[in-house]
Order: C-alpha cells, then structure tokens, then sequence
C-alpha cells in the first residue's frame, strides 16, 4: 500500500526501494487510495457553512488534485493535445511524450475540470456535508475508473507505465480484488447521499470506462498512464456533475 501511495500521491509515506512494479502489485487498492486523497479537499468543502461556497468548493477541488501530485491532471493535457492531432495512432503516441502545451490541453483542463468545479459549488451552496461527500465518492470513483480501465484496457505500448498494472492484473484473485473493490467503495460512499446516487455512480462508471476503452483504442490503439489518469479525472466530473442533477432533484 506504501508503494501505491507513493507512486499515486504526494502524501506523506515512506516507501524506500519501492518501485513501479510494486505499486503494481496493489493496484487494486486504488479506490482507497482515492478515499484518502478526498479527505483533505472533503475537509475544506466544509468552510462553505462560513465561507462563499464557491471558495470552498474551489480550495476542495484544488486540495484533491494536489494530493495526487497533479498526475492525472498532466494526463488530462497529454490526451487533450493528442486527441487534437490529426493523423495515425503512432503520431498520437508520440504527442502524448510531448512536453510542450497546446490549444487541446487548455480545452481538456476546462471540459474536465469546469463542470467538476461547478457541481462541487453547486452541492456545498445546499449542504457543505453532502458536498464533502461527494467529493469523496468522486476521488473514489476517479481511482476505481483507473483500475477498471486497467482491467479490462490493453497497453498501445509494451514500453508503458500502464502495462506493469495491465500484467499484475490479469492474475485472477487480483483482478477479482480490483473488480469488487472498483465497483463496491465508490457505490458504498455514495449510498450515503441516497439510493439513487448508488445507480448513478454506478452509471457513470461504467460509461466513462466504456468510453475511454472505445476511444482509447481508436485513437492510440490501446490505453497509457496519461489515459488511464485522464480517464479517472474525467469519472470524477461525470459523478460529480450526475450526482448534483439527481441528488438536488
């Protein structure tokens, strides 16, 4: 787990000699790791009983993303420039490498990022707990969206960081650990907010999953570490952006 931790977060554990390989081998305690990266931002978003909800929902965004040290987030831009590229998977890959931003990067971090910010602001303005809990089934899901795009993806590259995770995983108990673990935390923080937050995490899981392998596939011939981080943070908007329409209805 201390392996996992370090390789995913920015939090303060110690894992002297780990390597990918072993943050590998727990791969499927990714959804925790999700729960405890939401603690902080979950945390602020309860400044919105004395603060503008807005500036809390805004500090609980920006806490979670920095916990994970703005991984996914890189991730996020790589996919939004490659995608912009228009020529063959290959160019694509090569793009993803790039370290330069571009136009795609700018439009990714505002699609994804955007209506996230929204519906945090949203929820914490009606209930700065149900907020706060939101945002945890959020990272939870964003984690569990990873591991299932592990699960089920197939590494465009054999040079990957993804292809680590894609190997471990296919050994049975594992996998069976990461699919129980990807599908029951998230719907267990969300339950909280009532029934149908269970049905809509659920929802959005497995559209965003569906989505990401279809889309991985056609544009880079299989997934990546950006894509796979990339399709975490765009789980967590789809959750976040669902939950407020259903729970608030």
């Amino acid at each position: 787990m201390r392996a996992l931790l370090a390789f995913f977060t920015v939090l303060p554990v110690a894992a002297p000699g780990s390597s990918l390989e072993d943050a590998a081998r727990r791969a499927y305690l990714l959804p925790l790791v999700g729960f405890l990266v939401g603690l902080p931002g979950a945390g602020l978003l309860l400044l919105a009983f004395v603060a503008p909800p807005g500036v809390a929902a805004t500090l609980a965004l920006g806490a979670a993303l920095l916990a994970a040290g703005l991984h996914h987030t890189d991730g996020v831009m790589d996919v939004g420039d490659a995608l912009m590229v228009r020529g063959s998977p290959a160019l694509r890959q090569e793009v993803l490498k790039d370290a330069r931003t571009g136009a795609g990067a700018v439009g990714a971090l505002f699609v994804v990022y955007g209506p996230s910010l929204a519906a945090l602001a949203a929820f914490a303005a009606n209930s700065p707990v149900r907020a706060a809990v939101a945002l945890l089934a959020g990272e939870v899901a964003a984690r569990s969206a990873m591991l299932l795009l592990l699960v089920f993806g197939r590494p465009a590259t054999e040079d990957s960081s993804s292809a680590y995770f894609v190997r471990v995983l296919i050994e049975g108990r594992r996998r069976a650990a990461a699919l129980i673990l990807a599908l029951a935390l998230p719907s267990l923080v969300a339950l909280s907010l009532g029934p149908a937050a269970l049905f809509v995490t659920l929802a959005a899981l497995a559209a965003t999953v569906l989505f990401a392998l279809v889309l991985s596939r056609r544009a880079f011939e299989g997934i990546s570490g950006d894509v796979s981080g990339a399709t975490g943070e765009l789980a967590r908007a789809v959750l976040l952006v669902a939950l407020s329409i259903v729970v608030s209805c």
